[in-house]
């Protein structure tokens, strides 16, 4: 399958594309395309495809979100919200909510919130799997 791209990569090459086809050859253009078609196609799963502010970053045992509330933020407006499965910041400027899907389950309990002026940072725990297993009896029709 490989070798088929770099087949159609070296056709492009020696191609004499009109004006405007030069386009394709930039990434960021052709990711942002692909993002507006995906969110437009399934407005739900927006939040995946990085229109949110928040930065994610994941270690082996937490998981550190980092949103951009500014120098002018109201704390005592914003509220946080936390589930296992993603976080949600209500009271942002001009009433705004928005809900940051997490990229792995936690325990909500364990959330750290701090404020350094700028940025709220969020530490979580990852939930650790559980291990143990059920056994299900089959029963008869």
């Amino acid at each position: 399958m490989a070798s088929q791209w770099d087949e159609l990569e070296k056709w492009m090459e020696y191609q004499q594309l009109p004006k405007g086809f030069d386009v394709f050859s930039q990434q960021d253009w052709v990711s942002d395309y692909v993002r507006k078609l995906m969110t437009k196609a399934m407005p739900a799963a927006a939040s995946v495809f990085g229109n949110s502010k928040a930065d994610i970053a994941e270690t082996k045992r937490f998981i550190t979100v980092t949103y951009p509330l500014g120098e002018d933020a109201d704390l005592t407006e914003i509220s946080l919200l936390v589930r296992e499965d993603r976080l949600k910041l209500s009271g942002l400027k001009g009433g705004k909510d928005e809900t940051i899907k997490l990229p792995k389950l936690v325990v909500a309990r364990s959330c750290v919130a701090r404020y350094d002026g700028i940025v709220l940072s969020i530490k979580l725990r990852k939930r650790v799997p559980r291990k143990r297993g059920y056994e299900a009896v089959i029963h008869l029709k």
